[in-house]
């Protein structure tokens, strides 16, 4: 890779950082789309590199909760293990998939499809999540968490997103979890999925190691920004934004998987 895409992934890397510390989405979104449409990598090769360079930003992002003590220990140690198990599984239909690249591309659509929508709604009606409850912890049973991370493990070890894109918006939509406990806790439980299923990756020849370095470091530097910028700037705008581009991204990955390129 010559110096100047090495720069240009970096730089991609921080703007995912910046975009995922502000909206609490997760790098991936932005990553993955920009690898495959932009620097034109097969798509295996791209979930791959994403997954490999969102484990850099998931250990970052859990260690600063940590020392904020916004991480429910419970609640994160349910979903590693079930979250790795559903990563084993996906990882495995991976590898099936990766012969099918039409079907895959369809998938990707589907899980964009869900995150632009939601941003869109959120954009749109100017509303930010909330929650009525003050505890540092999650609420629900072990057995609906156990679910939540088998089902989230198996999408992240197929299309290589997961962490902010599904477990948060999870937490707090589905089990009304307060906002910080959920984007902290969300961290330390994806660690384990993004290990696993970027393992896969990396021993099929899905990762290059070298993107992977930069977006995860240029992430992690960019998700630091993104946070301090979260009393400053309206969210909802930027939410509408980001949800129409998701919005077109989705449309071009199933259209592709259709054989038809816009």
């Amino acid at each position: 890779m010559d110096p100047l895409s090495s720069v240009v992934i970096f730089l991609f890397g921080l703007l995912a950082g910046v975009v995922g510390g502000l909206l609490g989405i997760g790098g991936c979104s932005i990553m993955l789309p920009a690898l495959y449409f932009l620097f034109n990598y097969e798509l295996p090769a791209a979930i791959g590199t994403t997954i490999t360079a969102v484990i850099i930003t998931a250990v970052s992002g859990s260690i600063a909760h940590i020392r904020m003590k916004n991480v429910d220990y419970g609640t994160a140690a349910v979903i590693t293990i079930s979250g790795g198990i559903g990563a084993l599984a996906g990882s495995m239909a991976f590898e099936y998939l990766v012969e099918r690249a039409s079907v895959l591309n369809v998938v990707i659509g589907l899980a964009f499809v869900y995150t632009s929508l939601r941003m869109i709604y959120e954009g749109v009606r100017r509303v930010s999540p909330t929650s009525t409850v003050s505890e540092k912890r999650i609420p629900g049973s072990d057995a609906q968490k156990g679910v939540l991370g088998f089902l989230i493990g198996i999408l992240t070890g197929i299309v290589g997103l997961g962490g902010g894109y599904a477990l948060v918006p999870s937490f707090i939509y589905l089990l009304k979890s307060p906002v910080k406990i959920a984007v902290g806790t969300s961290l330390a439980s994806f660690i384990a999925m993004s290990v696993i299923s970027a393992g896969f990756k990396m021993v099929a020849g899905h990762v290059d190691l070298y993107a992977a370095m930069l977006l995860g470091l240029g992430t992690a530097i960019g998700a630091q920004g993104g946070a301090k910028l979260v009393p400053k700037t309206p969210s909802w705008a930027i939410k509408l934004l980001f949800g129409l581009i998701f919005l077109y991204v989705s449309l071009r990955f199933i259209l592709k998987g259709f054989g038809i390129q816009i």
